[in-house]
């Protein structure tokens, strides 16, 4: 019996996958757990395995389409096998949940919609709405949205009277809807009639997708305020010459940044500073029992922060060493969720930029994110009142207000700018 591989979840905040490509192709033999596809999700590039084993029967989605989660992708089953009408349901209605394939070819219903659909089979209603909840494809839901046409007003034809596909094509052709065109993989577009000047169309990647989501709903749910520092570097960037001149003499293949230094003092300030290891969950504020900093680095499709776990418990020689590694594996796109996720900070350098100073955005569900600078020689007062050539760094931390006071971020503030200017407290 034909089953229906359909796009898997591959990362927390995935809802749509890109196919980058196929490992196999119709007419192979798929073994059960073997990789089929590399799927570019919002964060990286993943493999995806089968759940099935036969011989692949049909290819439905091509290397750089987008796949919303749940939707078919391909068709395992006996070689020689008919699929003519399971390929005639999918076309009609999108994706055909991989349980489902065994009984009748049919849509995938998402989790939500599945626990009532009985109630539902029994009393189809206009929309297949129940409880004023309306069963639909994703794809249709999509499609219907494009139109701008509610689904409530869609009479389903699917099972249990779900919304299809074809259902909202109707629908748009009644209504006089402009039908959804698909996405443009990239096009020269003419001036537009708001004003726009000509340009390329040049297609959203899913990280690009997600940050835009993502930093959107943070920047309008989240109040931030931020703090400013000047952190005086001259004895870091003593510290960090000895260490690396140590470690060469040594034959040590490793080097201390400067990044790694403040990665490892923002990681002892929060495990001093507890107040400011915390995340604002609507009703209390959860306050981390783990040090874990992540590191934001910029990819050539957008943003990803790798995360150094229990990061206060390291020496710097191995905070520099991870996150080189994880660093180099996130320009692949290799990193796993769990190398990404969890992280309760973040620090944003863009010093090696030639930035001297800007605010970033919080990465939720933290509650704080350093923003560093570029290390400089510039003119400052002694304590004297004598003018001397000082070596300075600006940081600003963004905390989110809903979690943090500003005399606690200035405290942790603080505590960070004193273990830079003292760099053996790193050490100990």
């Amino acid at each position: 019996m034909a089953e229906v591989i359909t796009m898997l979840a591959l990362s927390p905040t995935m809802d749509e996958g890109t196919l980058a490509e196929w490992t196999i192709k119709e007419g192979d033999v798929v073994e059960e757990g073997q990789v089929i596809a590399e799927v570019e999700t919002d964060k990286a590039t993943m493999e995806m395995e089968s759940f099935f084993e036969g011989t692949l029967l049909k290819l439905l989605v091509a290397a750089g389409d987008a796949v919303p989660v749940g939707d078919a992708m391909a068709i395992v089953g006996e070689a020689g096998e008919d699929i003519s009408a399971l390929l005639k349901e999918l076309e009609g209605g999108g994706a055909a949940a991989p349980a489902q394939a065994d009984e009748a070819p049919a849509e995938e219903l998402p989790a939500e919609d599945a626990a009532d659909d009985g109630a539902a089979a029994a009393k189809p209603a206009k929309g297949g709405a129940s409880d004023g909840r309306v069963k639909s494809s994703p794809l249709a839901r999509r499609m219907a949205e494009d139109a701008g046409i509610e689904l409530s007003e869609i009479e389903g034809s699917g099972p249990s009277g779900r919304v299809i596909k074809r259902d909202v094509e109707a629908a748009m052709e009644s209504q006089g809807a402009k039908k959804a065109a698909p996405a443009p993989k990239a096009a020269s577009a003419a001036a537009s009639a708001d004003g726009l000047a000509a340009g390329t169309q040049v297609p959203l990647s899913q990280m690009r997708k997600t940050i835009a989501k993502r930093l959107q709903s943070v920047w309008q749910s989240t109040p931030h305020f931020t703090l400013t520092m000047d952190i005086d570097m001259a004895a870091a960037m003593a510290k960090r010459k000895e260490i690396n001149a140590g470690l060469k003499a040594a034959n040590i293949n490793a080097k201390v940044s400067v990044n790694d230094m403040i990665v490892k003092a923002c990681a002892v300030a929060l495990q001093e500073y507890p107040a400011m290891n915390v995340s604002y969950q609507d009703d209390h504020l959860l306050q981390f029992d783990e040090v874990h900093v992540g590191v934001a680095v910029a990819i050539e499709e957008g943003l990803i922060t790798p995360t150094i776990r229990f990061a206060n418990e390291k020496g710097l020689r191995k905070i520099s060493e991870e996150v080189r590694e994880l660093a180099g594996r996130a320009q692949d796109k290799k990193l796993k969720p769990e190398e990404y996720t969890g992280g309760t900070f973040t620090v944003s350098n863009l010093g090696m930029f030639g930035i001297d100073h800007f605010m970033a955005i919080i990465n939720p569900p933290q509650a704080g994110i350093l923003a560093c600078g570029a290390v400089k020689k510039t003119p400052v007062v002694n304590d004297d009142g004598e003018l001397e050539v000082g070596t300075r760094m600006k940081v600003t931390l963004s905390c989110d207000h809903r979690a943090v006071d500003g005399a606690t971020g200035a405290e942790f503030l603080t505590h960070v700018k004193r273990l830079l200017e003292t760099p053996l407290l790193l050490m100990v």
